[in-house]
């Protein structure tokens, strides 16, 4: 199979589809593997890295769009990117289409096979493509928040760890998944009040048992998330549902209970995000100010961090993208239903159904796909 990277053209996204390190294994299996030249920059992975693996520089995004038969990317194609996709070519990337019906209808359009790394399972019902950036997200939440509180971002001027005889700044935290945890971890080690809801009571006892007194869980219900939110210094936005939008749970309404210059982070902003006043924002402008709140809501965290997220999630990727270049997309669905959740457009259709909902489009199972 001809598998082909291009260079990422989202703002500030410094991660790329294949580390030279994966090109060479596709290399090795046979397969055929084309880069973007400059593709790797923002890893440090060189065009003459990628050489060596084995792989073919080419000269810009065309040359990759007209030729592979795989597209192997991070983020979910822009507009011109959707407009190189054709008939039957396959697109394994970040896709968060839910919140994207711009997206979803060009995706629909190009007659592409469209598997998203967020929506594959695993046997444990985990989402395995997905947890490594939302590793890298919860834990650079922290840090974004803690730089948004800075009074010369607009914050209110806390420090969240404090100091002796000053007490440390409180964070809450929305959902105790995997975004979560991480970011509770970090809280935790600089030494902020936490606190952490959720709806699942086994989430509850397993963040409380790990975190002890470093933190605190109350169960997310309005009164809970009502109160937390109000004494909160920074709220993190961590709530998910496969392939779903978020739902809007922090209101404009509780921005008025807020102590001025407080932070709201939204992790879920790729799902059109957690909080009603949430809009997406790039690393190049990343707040505003909405009722004297600061929010964060950059849509593409780990590509700040790229050389640790691209890693990340090359470790995770590449196994299926090993599978579907050796066996072919159908056969290698047809084999594991888990990566068969990945796929979300096929031959003009709508094949996850949470995306379907979200969007009101029509819904084909993924079965009639791969009959």
């Amino acid at each position: 199979m001809i598998i082909g990277t291009p260079r990422e053209i989202k703002n500030h996204e410094y991660r790329v589809g294949l580390t030279p390190e994966s090109a060479r294994e596709l290399v090795v299996h046979g397969h055929r593997v084309l880069v973007e030249t400059g593709a790797g920059e923002g890893i440090g992975a060189h065009d003459r890295h990628y050489v060596e693996a084995g792989a073919e520089i080419v000269q810009d995004a065309a040359e990759i769009f007209a030729a592979a038969e795989m597209v192997v990317k991070v983020k979910e194609p822009q507009a011109a990117e959707r407009a190189m996709l054709r008939p039957g070519q396959i697109l394994y990337t970040y896709l968060h289409l839910a919140p994207d019906p711009d997206q979803t209808r060009d995706l629909m359009a190009s007659g592409a096979i469209c598997i998203a790394y967020e929506t594959v399972t695993s046997p444990h019902g985990g989402l395995p493509l997905l947890k490594p950036m939302s590793q890298v997200a919860g834990r650079m939440s922290i840090q974004a928040g803690a730089t948004a509180l800075e009074k010369a971002h607009g914050g209110r001027g806390v420090l969240l760890g404090g100091v002796p005889g000053v007490a440390p700044g409180k964070i809450c935290i929305i959902g105790g998944g995997v975004v979560g945890f991480n970011a509770a971890q970090m809280a935790a080690g600089l030494g902020a009040d936490v606190t952490i809801l959720d709806r699942d009571p086994e989430v509850l006892e397993r963040v409380g048992t790990f975190f002890e007194a470093r933190a605190k869980t109350r169960f997310s219900n309005r009164a809970n998330l009502a109160e937390c939110v109000a004494e909160a210094d920074l709220v993190i936005g961590a709530v998910l549902i496969p392939g779903a939008e978020a739902p809007k749970l922090v209101t404009r309404d509780m921005l008025k209970t807020m102590r001025p210059g407080s932070v709201l982070v939204d992790v879920a902003i790729d799902q059109g995000g957690c909080f009603e006043t949430s809009h997406a924002t790039t690393h190049a402008d990343p707040t505003y100010v909405v009722d004297g709140i600061v929010h964060y809501a950059v849509a593409n965290m780990p590509g700040a961090v790229a050389r640790t997220s691209t890693y990340a999630l090359n470790n995770v990727t590449l196994p299926h993208a090993l599978r579907i270049a050796d066996l072919g997309w159908k056969e290698a669905l047809r084999r594991d239903m888990h990566l068969a959740r990945g796929l979300n457009v096929w031959n003009g259709k709508v094949t996850f159904e949470a995306v379907a909902e979200a969007l009101g489009t029509d819904y084909v199972p993924v079965e009639q796909a791969l009959a």
